[in-house]
């Protein structure tokens, strides 16, 4: 378990960038956390440092969203499973094929989904801690 902290948002970009470091050849990654722990600003972050120049939002509507970087022309796959009631709507979506495919797959709400996820899914702990701050557990 590899453990990064956000004390404010000045230092996101920053442990953005630590946690690529760490990612290595994982492509699924499970972000589990409270409403409003900051799942999506630090996806967002991340999706920066990767070379993302397109806006980066919540894909809570629209369940799936694509960016490429800018910088290496690599998928990076942003969902968001709040919205999904039954497993068989990600089955419909094709996340199956979206976590084959080598691309870089970011979740948001992967408890809805979990049944899905591959073996090697890493799984990425964001929690609110005292002031704001934000403590990130990546089991590694």
């Amino acid at each position: 378990m590899k453990t990064l902290v956000i004390k404010n948002l000045d230092q996101i970009r920053q442990t953005a960038r630590q946690f690529i470091d760490l990612m290595g050849d994982y492509t699924v990654f499970a972000f589990h956390g409270e409403m409003g722990a900051g799942k999506t600003t630090f996806i967002k972050a991340v999706c920066e440092e990767l070379g993302v120049e397109d806006p980066v939002n919540s894909p809570t509507f629209a369940i799936i969203n694509e960016y490429r970087s800018a910088t290496t022309g690599e998928l990076i796959y942003h969902f968001d499973c709040y919205r999904l009631n039954k497993l068989q709507e990600a089955y419909d979506l094709g996340a199956e094929d979206y976590f084959a495919s080598g691309a870089l797959c970011f979740i948001e709400w992967p408890e809805k989904i979990e049944e899905l996820l591959p073996d090697d899914c890493v799984n990425v702990e964001i929690a609110e801690t005292e002031g704001g701050a934000r403590t990130i557990n990546i089991d590694l």
